[in-house]
């Protein structure tokens, strides 16, 4: 009876092991193939693959100052107590704003020049009414009309002087000295505070007023690349400020000397600074562009995948026929790289997210 229920429990696991062969050969295993999804077209970005002229890059350190052009020193033409300071390091001002006032003897004693000026020219021009008067009535020669003409001319060329001093200074009838800002601009240094001295032949500015809505970038350049340096060469500028933004320029200015100590020759690079982001002082790296002869295939640089030792890009035909094609890198810019072999002019290879794509086509 054992033997019975043994051999009939074999015979039933052999005949359900035929039949799951038979249905496992019989229905084979769908393969799905791989598509993607609307969400992902949506996220990735497709480049067409193009030829151009291979280009160089230079990379160069500098530094952002202000307009040389546009910056003015303002210095106290007078000495004395300084009163009040309006205006701090920083500060926005407007041409004719007053930025500081002194309290100052020479003033009072240009007020006191004015009087004694004006007191002058109005004796000498009475002097000349009497010396007529006695000429036409004969009781006096016609040299002493001539002499007190003399004195008013004297009288009034002195008032004039004193005049254009006041003018010159920007006086008025008290004995301060206003200090006005010459352009509208920034104050980007200040020398000044309240309540300080000022020796009549003081020789440092109180204020430097620029105006810095366009601004230059001074880089260094390393004699060895001297010979790459051309006037009108494109400039990429960034900062540590603004990582992820990209301020064009040009090269404007060649300063054809070698800084003794650095052995480094300075090139000026002008900016345009809408709402003012670039400020004096700050760091800044250049990139130029150059031109290194002839021409080559090129992607954008972030396109470029590296794995297993190689580089790859995703090259798409369509949203099921996407082929992971390794490439020869001849060489990586900033935001371009050049292909020496693997693609061709016109294919499309994915440029955003196309790390998403290649682990799920390579997993």
């Amino acid at each position: 009876m054992k033997n019975i229920l043994i051999n009939s429990l074999l015979a039933a696991l052999l005949a359900s092991g035929i039949a799951a062969c038979e249905t496992k050969g019989g229905e084979p295993e769908e393969v799905k193939a791989f598509m993607l999804s609307d969400t992902m077209m949506s996220r990735i970005t497709l480049d067409e693959v193009r030829t151009e002229a291979v280009r160089n890059e230079l990379t160069l350190v500098g530094k952002i100052i202000p307009d040389e052009n546009r910056v003015i020193k303002v210095f106290p033409l007078v000495g004395g107590n300084v009163e009040d300071v309006n205006a701090e390091l920083g500060d926005y001002v407007r041409k004719g704003q007053v930025l500081a006032t002194i309290r100052s003897g020479e003033v009072a004693d240009f007020e006191r020049q004015m009087i004694q000026a004006q007191s002058d020219l109005l004796v000498a021009q009475k002097n000349l009414n009497t010396a007529r008067d006695l000429f036409e009535s004969k009781l006096a020669p016609e040299r002493d009309v001539i002499s007190a003409k003399k004195d008013v001319d004297i009288a009034q060329a002195e008032l004039e002087r004193i005049k254009e001093i006041f003018r010159i200074y920007g006086l008025g009838k008290s004995s301060n000295y206003v200090v006005r800002s010459p352009i509208d601009g920034f104050v980007i240094q200040k020398n000044v505070n309240r309540d300080m001295q000022l020796r009549p032949d003081n020789s440092e500015s109180l204020f430097t007023v620029g105006q810095i809505s366009d601004v230059w970038v001074m880089a260094n350049v390393n004699e060895s690349d001297i010979p790459r340096i051309k006037m009108g060469m494109a400039a990429e500028v960034r900062t540590i400020s603004y990582s992820d933004e990209v301020f064009k320029g040009v090269v404007d200015k060649i300063y054809n000397v070698l800084d003794p100590e650095t052995k480094a020759m300075r090139i000026r690079i002008r900016l345009s600074n809408s709402g003012y982001k670039l400020k004096p002082e700050m760091h800044a790296t250049v990139n130029l562009n150059f031109e290194e002869g002839g021409e080559m295939t090129v992607i954008p640089s972030q396109a470029v995948i590296f794995d297993r030792s190689k580089y790859w890009v995703m090259v798409f035909r369509g949203r099921s026929d996407i082929e992971t094609r390794p490439v020869d890198v001849y060489r990586t810019l900033s935001d371009r790289t050049y292909i020496g072999s693997g693609l061709k002019d016109g294919e499309k290879v994915i440029s955003k997210n196309q790390l998403l794509v290649y682990d799920a086509l390579n997993d």
